[in-house]
Order: C-alpha cells, then structure tokens, then sequence
C-alpha cells in the first residue's frame, strides 16, 4: 500500500489560520493608499534621477506601526494591509520609469491618461498572475525561496507587535533631510549649490580637460548608497570615474584637433561642456553596456527561468476542487477573478488600443488584438519568472530590464518584418513593453508581500484586494510626478552658434511640430555657466522642430525662428536630462529606435558592449558598473559616499561587538575561576572536550562572532531606518521644489530665494553640509534602537 508524504514542511505562522484579527479595516486602506501615493511619487523622483529604486516596504511598515498605535491597539495584520497597500506604489512607479520615459525620447508627450491606463493594465495583470503561483511559490516552496524583502519585513512587523518602536528614526531622517533639502534644493532657497563641480584643465596641454568632478549632494543619494552597501556603490562609482575621466578627457584629446562635428555630435567637441559630451557620446556607450549587461543577466539566469516555467505550467493551483473550504490563510481569490480579470484586461487594452491609438500608428483591430494576447503571453512568462527570481536574489537584483528588453526586441522585430518602423510605431512597442515591465516589477513585490502574510498568518485574499487597491491609488500620483518632474526640470539652452535651417527642405528625421505652445517668456541658459541668464520674451513666435535619428541635429526638440531662419534654442526635456537622467528609460528608447530607424551609432553603442564583456571577464556585476557609467558622476559619487558610511557604521559596530563580547568573557571567566559550579550551572551544554567551547586547558573560549553582529547587514538596523527617512525626505522636498518651478512658470511669480552672491554659496560650503548630513547619518546608525513600547 503506497504511503503519503507530506508535501510542506510544518510550519506555523505567528498569528495561527484558527484566529481571527481585524485586517482589510477601512484604516488600514486608507492609510495605505496615503503610503502608496507618497512612495509612488518619491519612487519616481529618486528611480529617474539615481537609475535605481529601494524597496519601501520596511519604512511604510515602520510608520504604520506607530500611525496606527497613535490610533489605539492595532493588530499586525492591519499593518501588514497598509504596507502591501502602500508598496504597490513603489512597484508599479519602478516598471514605468524603466519604460514610459522612452516615450518622451521617441517625441512623444508623457499623457497622463496613457500613463494610468498603461500602469492599470501592467499593475493588475502582476497581481492576477501571481495569485496562481502564490502556493506553489510561497507555501509549498517556503524553504528553498527566502524573498528576502518579505521576511525582513515579517520581522519588522512581528517586532512591532511585541512592542518594538522604530519609527522614530525614520522621522529624524524625515526631519534632518528635508530640512537640509529646504535650503540646498536649487528650486527652494539654494543658500549654497546644490551641485559642486571642478571641471580640470591642467597645464600647457590642457590635462584631463573634457572631465569634470561632480556631486549632487542630496539626502536620497547618501540614503540610497547606504541601504545599497559600499560594494555596490564602489562598482556604480567606478563606472562613472572611467565613463567622467577617462572615456571624456580621452574623447576631447582626440577629437579637438577635428574641424567639423562628431557624428553623433552636430557641434565641435572643443565646443562642447562636459555635459555635453556625456549627453553625446557617453550615454550611448553607457546605454549598449546597460542593454548588453541586462542581457547577460538574462541568459545568466536561463535556468532559474526555464525551472519557473516548468514549475508555473506544472502547478497553478487551478485544477484543485473546491470541495474543502480552504482555511483562513489559504484562501485566495477564486481562478474566475484570474481568469475573468485576465480577460477583462485584454478587451481593455484592445479598446485602449483601437480608441487611443498612438498618433502616427493606427492599425487595424486584428493588430491590436495581436498586441494585447501579446502583452498577456509576455505578461505572464514573465510574471512567472520574476516571482521566483526575487524569491532568491530579491527584488533589487531581479533581471525586468532584461526580460522588458527581451519583449522589445521581440515586438520590435515583428513591426520591422511588418514594415512598421516610423516613430510612432516605437511608442506602440514602448507601450508593450512598458505593460510587461509593470506587470514583471509588481509580481516580483506582490510576491515578497505575500511571503510576508505568510509569515504572519495574514489572509492571501484580503491582501491581494489591497495590492490592486493600491495599484488604482498610487497611480494617479505616479503620472502627475513624472508630468511635474519634466516640466519642472526642463531647461531652455540657446546654442552656441544658431543653426540655419530650411523649413522647406527638412532634413530626414526632423518634423516641423507648429508654433511653440508654452509660455511666451522663458528664462535660457547658455553652455557657459559663467555667463548670465537671460529671459526670451516671444517665445509663441517661435516654431518647434522635433529631431529622432537625424544626422544633423541631436535627438530633441528645438526652437526655430521664422524671422532668420536658424535655430537659435534646444528645448532640453526635464526627463533625459543630468537631473533626471532615467537610464532605464533612453535605454528602451535605444534598443527600439535602433531596431526600427536602424540609424544608432552603433561604433558607441558596441565599445559599450565591449567594455561590459571586459568587466564581466574581471568578475565584477557589469549591470551595476554600466548603469554607473551612464549616470553622471554627481549621482554617483553622492551614492558612494552613502555606501562609505555603511562601510564605516558595519565596521564600527564590528568592533564595538567584539569588545562587548571581550568584556562579557573576562567576567565569565572571572566567574569560572572563582565559583566553576555557578558557572556550570548557567552553561549546561559546556562540553570541555569540545574545541569549539574549551582550549586543550580546558578554559572556556570566546565565540568572536556573537548574535549582535549578524544585526549589521539587518534591514531593520537604526541606520538603514534613517537611511530610509533621508530617500522620503530628498523626495518630498525635492518633489516640493518641482512644484514651485512649476507655479513659477505659471504664474510669471518668483518666491524669494537666497542670493547667489550670498557668503555661503561656495563650493565649498555644499561639500561641508554634505559632509555634515553623513556624520548624522553615521552617527545615528550606531545609535541603538529605543525598542521598548
């Protein structure tokens, strides 16, 4: 007779599935969906500026647990609601700057309701297929896949019931951050720069010149580097010192002696700022080494993918009767919301498809039909694939770029044999492509906040109607911060030299787009900092060129004056530009437009596939180091700094372990020498034959790595709490100052800031306060937690 095995091991969860607590409370939702929309829009800010997003499960978790306290008794389940509430947020803001920015790089305006629809669709469709794979992923396969987010976030909870306060610590960070920021943020009071820069030219042969020494001094670049630990914010480093000064000062050497522009640059590298050559030639380098390093993080990852597959197709959970009433902490939603939702989703994107087509790419309702199966087929292989991944590395090393460059490729390549390749039919790919990257991030999270139910007894129903809650909330805000940030952010640069240009005979790759419909005054700035602003008063009489693979101008729109002929400004966009550089985004847009126009630069895109084969033959994580080299070294160095105090914190409670543990043993055998029997009493597992507990005398030894130190890489440690308050404050603060340029434009109104001729605006001064907000940071991430209630 054939026995049963078990197919789980026992486990119990903290609060038993025989109890019940209160959990989907009007509260906790609505507190939640506040989380998502805050951590939404700082997501955005921080991920297009630094290229990179951190979780916000843990700090949302930390400040329900007091929000709610504030409120009255508040059960762990409830929080548990309001961080998986609030962190859809944070998931669906990561899939659309990873891809939606690509559309602002093809021509395209950002519009709000594209945005929503897009993120709807991505962001429900990540639920809906992770509810089939939540058993087989995260009950039956709960020792082999840790999801190290989830379990850290478990702990934080249960610590929280038990009486554990952190919060505290992330308002200080809240508190010292965006106090700092009111006064360094360059759309606030800018009392001193918020960027110090030391461009070299050294000597007769103008050394290192074409190279620049930047930071963008920021609270939520030393809070990112620190949560991210200084390996990797060395390797990001070390991508931006070879991209900022070597493969710059290199191309300015070389190329100063040339007398016309070169290709892609339409001016003369002599003429050329730093930035300008980081715009021209290093982003296209810095965006082959992030395609071919995400691809190489694909393929390195085959097998994980190919068993996910095999795993997913193998066990959904579908076929199971519904005869027994699953237990509490068993019940999902039923398949008919998987399915019918499924389905649901696909009419939508077909009418969203065939009603708002992108204008330029209107196709027939069979195209679209085709579009929206393949945004479910892609949707759900990926899916599949970045739920069990995040279950091993985590959702910070989870390959979506990769699997979204996969699907661009993939589609891009079926518009190139359909003959679809105008720009247009870029933004229909990128609108593919961004569904699946949303759908991939929000699964790879969802997943992590249900390893975290599972932990604590939580309901998987329950919490999975908050994750789409959240989802439709968090939305609104994710759209309206990246329609802000490219407005507040964009700057208008007259050129160095007007560019006469014939509307008539319009070179390939170039639109007349109209009159110019912004303001009619707009402030410019030149290529030479030194020199003064100054404001361009008709505007409206301007016309406005849109340049996407063209020879003879740089990607980006222009302003052309009708009355001489020349081009006379650049409209530089908010998102792509230094402050908002979105790699991610000018990554997708790459690939696209190189498949369809086929007019890259391929000679820059392949010295950067080059130099990410190099570094992966020396062993380092290219990913990291190419995303480095894209960035401009202000973000990059801004990080490092965060990761040298991480370094020096871990080192300094090293040592401060090891001393405590010295000192406890000098008394242990203190008390070993003068009462051995007390002493045996207290160690009753002390086997002197052991060499792990006695020395051949026979005296007990001293264990240096003791249970404190596996507290320093904690994810709930003080610092990474502060840390965590510094990333929100730099992105409230900084999300503040966007709306002040913003009102500014709008209303022709200035709100008083400091002077730049005020005595501390110095370079010197933005290194000092810099240096400043690290040392709290250093200083209280060695400060011990108050853990009592």
């Amino acid at each position: 007779m054939a026995t049963s095995t078990p197919t789980k091991p026992s486990f119990k969860s903290f609060v038993p599935a025989t109890e019940t607590r209160p959990e989907l409370t009007a509260r906790a939702l609505i507190l939640g969906a506040l989380f998502g929309v805050l951590f939404g829009a700082v997501t955005v800010y921080v991920g297009l500026r630094a290229g990179l997003t951190v979780a916000a499960s843990i700090p949302i978790s930390v400040l329900s647990i007091s929000i709610l306290r504030a409120f009255g008794k508040a059960s762990i389940l409830e929080n548990n609601i309001v961080q998986s509430t609030g962190n859809a947020g944070q998931s669906i803001a990561s899939g659309v700057i990873f891809t939606l920015p690509a559309l602002i790089f093809l021509g395209f305006d950002l519009e709000a309701s594209r945005i929503f629809a897009l993120a709807l669709f991505g962001g429900w469709l990540g639920v809906l297929f992770m509810i089939p794979l939540r058993r087989q992923l995260i009950v039956e396969e709960h020792d082999n896949l840790i999801y190290p987010e989830g379990t850290a976030c478990a702990d934080v909870l249960i610590a929280g019931e038990r009486g554990g306060s952190f919060a505290s610590r992330v308002f200080l960070g809240l508190g010292l951050g965006g106090i700092y920021t009111l006064f360094q943020n360059d759309n606030l009071f800018a009392l001193w720069p918020s960027q110090p820069d030391y461009q070299p030219n050294l000597g007769a042969q103008h050394l290192l010149k074409g190279s620049a020494i930047r930071a963008d001094c920021t609270p939520e670049y030393l809070g990112v580097g620190y949560i991210i630990g200084i390996r990797v914010a060395a390797i990001m480093l070390a991508g931006g010192v070879f991209s900022w000064l070597v493969l710059m000062p290199a191309i300015y050497f070389f190329g100063s002696h040339l007398t016309a522009p070169l290709y892609p640059g339409t001016v003369l590298i002599t003429q050329m700022s730093p930035s300008d050559l980081w715009r021209t030639y290093v982003r296209p380098m810095g965006a082959g080494g992030v395609a071919a390093a995400g691809l190489i993080t694909l393929l390195r990852t085959l097998p994980t993918i190919v068993g996910a597959l095999t795993q997913g197709f193998k066990k959904t959970g579908i076929g199971k009767t519904a005869a027994a009433q699953p237990s509490r902490t068993e019940h999902d939603l039923p398949p008919v919301v998987v399915f019918g939702g499924s389905l649901l989703l696909i009419l939508l994107m077909f009418l969203f498809l065939q009603f708002k087509p992108i204008p330029g790419a209107q196709v027939g309702p069979l195209a679209n039909i085709a579009a929206a199966l393949l945004v479910v087929v892609f949707g759900f292989l990926f899916v599949t694939v970045s739920a069990r991944i995040v279950g091993i590395v985590g959702s910070s090393a989870s390959p979506v770029s990769g699997m979204t460059i996969a699907t661009l490729m993939a589609t891009a390549a079926i518009f190139l044999v359909k003959g679809w390749t105008a720009p247009a039919f870029g933004a229909l790919a990128i609108t593919i492509g961004g569904v699946v990257c949303i759908a991939a991030s929000n699964a790879g999270d969802t997943s992590q906040d249900l390893k975290t139910g599972y932990l604590i007894g939580a309901t998987p129903w329950k919490q999975q109607i908050a994750i789409m809650i959240g989802v439709i909330i968090s939305i609104f805000s994710i759209g309206a911060t990246l329609n802000a940030m490219n407005k507040g952010l964009e700057t208008f640069q007259r050129l160095p030299k007007p560019i006469a240009f014939s509307l008539d005979h319009l070179p390939d790759g170039v639109q007349n787009n109209g009159y110019f419909t912004g303001n009619d005054r707009i402030t410019l700035t030149s290529h030479n900092a030194d020199q003064a602003k100054e404001e361009l008063t008709n505007a409206k009489h301007y016309l406005l060129l849109n340049a996407i693979g063209s020879t003879t101008l740089d990607d980006g729109k222009y302003l052309y004056n009708p009355a001489n002929g020349e081009i006379e400004v650049q409209w530089i966009q908010g998102i792509g530009s230094e402050k908002a550089a979105a790699p991610q985004g000018r990554l997708m847009a790459t690939v696209i437009n190189g498949i369809l126009s086929r007019k890259l630069p391929w000679a820059l895109v392949l010295l950067g596939v080059a130099i990410v084969i190099v570094v992966e033959m020396l062993g380092v994580r290219s990913l990291t180091f190419a995303v480095g080299a894209y960035l401009s070294i202000a973000t990059t160095l801004a990080i490092f700094v965060g990761g040298v105090m991480r370094w020096m914190v871990d080192q300094a409670m090293h040592r401060h372990a090891a001393q405590k543990a010295r000192l406890e043993h000098d008394a242990s055998l203190a008390l070993w020498h003068s009462d051995r029997e007390t002493w045996l009493a207290q160690h009753p597992d002390f086997d002197p034959t052991d060499p792990t507990h006695a020395d051949p005398a026979g005296l007990p030894i001293l264990n240096t790595f003791t249970a404190r130190d596996a507290t320093i890489e904690s994810e709930i440690s003080p610092g990474s709490l502060y840390a965590s308050g510094l990333i929100a404050a730099g992105g409230i603060v900084g999300l503040l100052g966007v709306c002040v340029k913003l009102y500014e434009a709008a209303t022709d109104r200035s709100i008083p800031r400091f002077s730049d001729h005020n005595p501390l605006h110095h370079d010197l001064v933005s290194v000092v306060m810099f240096a400043l907000l690290a040392f709290s940071l250093y200083y209280f991430a060695r400060k011990p937690l108050d853990n009592e209630g």
